[in-house]
């Protein structure tokens, strides 16, 4: 099951418009003393996404943004590389790479249909880049071709859930009520937004994983902390203290 590839014209189109917006809020996850993962900005020191010790990994963040989770796996001894279909988001993240004095390699590109040899990798990672801008059908299996035997692959996106209690609807946030079918879910485009999301059941994100050689290591649902707030209107943190907003997947390919 694939999507028409129109998305990746309109995505960069859209992004071009949102860049300026997280262009405003890179230093702040950049000069972050500890990662942190999602909208409710969770420590990675309580969700344990990333695996303990990155130090000499090659490391390839698929739908980088601003860069700044390659910047954290710069900082603990990995060689990351970024990839981003924004031409927009790349200029913000080598401006932060210049004022924090941490520089990697960055390319622009589909994260779908990268540049790079096969098994270049030991970890793939992507945060609301490729995993929720990119068809799952067609990322997943080149982050499967990007790894070598034995690489992992993490990445973090809208809860299910979550996903199906949103209204199509500006600043409302997810209720206690479905309001969309599980079944058949895949593309994503709200009222007033030209960009195209991507998101798919569990058991088709299951099926899909191991069809495309990995083993499936953890599923972490992400919750709003005590006090937690967050900027983004679609889900709040009395909703999401009850049901998770967001969820990380982490999967090995096979050896």
């Amino acid at each position: 099951m694939t999507a028409p590839i129109d998305h990746v014209a309109r995505n960069r189109a859209y992004w071009a418009t949102l860049a300026a917006e997280y262009a405003a809020t890179a230093d702040r996850s950049w000069s972050a003393s500890e990662p942190h993962w999602g909208i409710w900005r969770v420590p990675d020191s309580e969700l344990r996404v990333l695996p303990d010790d990155v130090a000499g990994l090659d490391t390839i963040e698929l739908g980088c943004g601003t860069g700044y989770v390659s910047a954290w796996l710069a900082r603990r001894g990995a060689r990351p590389v970024g990839i981003d279909n924004s031409p927009e988001q790349l200029a913000t993240a080598r401006r932060m790479q210049a004022e924090h004095g941490l520089h990697f390699p960055l390319h622009l590109g589909d994260a779908e249909a990268t540049p790079f040899p096969d098994a270049s990798f030991d970890l793939a990672v992507s945060e609301y880049g490729a995993s929720i801008w990119c068809d799952p059908y067609r990322w997943i299996p080149e982050a499967a071709r990007l790894l070598r035997p034995g690489g992992q692959l993490i990445f973090l996106v809208n809860s299910t859930l979550m996903m199906l209690a949103m209204p199509e609807a500006d600043d409302v946030a997810a209720t206690d009520r479905l309001v969309r079918p599980l079944r058949g879910m895949h593309r994503f485009t709200w009222p007033g937004n030209s960009g195209v999301e991507f998101h798919i059941s569990p058991g088709d994100q299951l099926r899909l994983l191991r069809k495309s050689g990995f083993e499936i290591e953890d599923l972490i649902e992400i919750y709003a902390p005590e006090g937690g707030t967050t900027p983004y209107p679609f889900v709040n943190a009395t909703w999401a203290r009850s049901w998770p907003s967001e969820e990380v997947w982490k999967a090995r390919k096979w050896l």
